[in-house]
């Protein structure tokens, strides 16, 4: 009886520390990609893209944007430097962790001049903290609407 208790107890312990931790770096994460959204909104270049790993990839949502760092870097250059580059309501983020907590994925909706989008992307933890690896940004589009959507990509 005792060793079942010492077991169970041990088990729920477990739980409530690896749940802490998942909200600690939830918070830590969410953070840093509020953050990112707000540096983009605010033209802060430096602060934008040192969250960005060295090997960051972002999708856009024209069909040629897929842009390497070096790449999206001199892409968005001239909006940060014009004072005025994008901004990006982040809300309904979810986080999912890999078993070792150092790979982090998620799903967010934003609000965006292009109205419902959604974003998604990779982090990984670093010796430096987190850093954004992936993002990839969707336009939404309702399904009964998406065969008109396919007439107009036709021009």
């Amino acid at each position: 009886m005792l060793f079942r208790y010492l077991v169970l107890s041990g088990l729920i312990f477990k739980i409530f520390v690896t749940l802490g931790q998942g909200s600690k770096q939830e918070t830590s994460l969410n953070s840093l990609m509020d953050a990112w959204h707000k540096n983009a909104t605010l033209a802060q270049f430096e602060p934008y893209f040192s969250a960005t790993a060295d090997d960051f990839i972002f999708l856009g949502t024209a069909p040629g944007e897929m842009w390497d760092k070096t790449a999206f870097m001199a892409y968005s250059k001239p909006y940060f430097d014009s004072g005025k580059a994008w901004r990006f309501t982040p809300k309904n983020r979810v986080w999912n962790f890999s078993e070792n907590g150092k790979t982090a994925w998620f799903v967010e909706d934003l609000e965006t001049w292009m109205l419902g989008c959604r974003g998604s992307g990779v982090c990984t933890k670093t010796n430096k903290g987190w850093k954004i690896r992936f993002y990839n940004l969707g336009v939404l589009i309702e399904n009964e609407k998406i065969k008109e959507f396919i007439e107009l990509r036709k021009f």
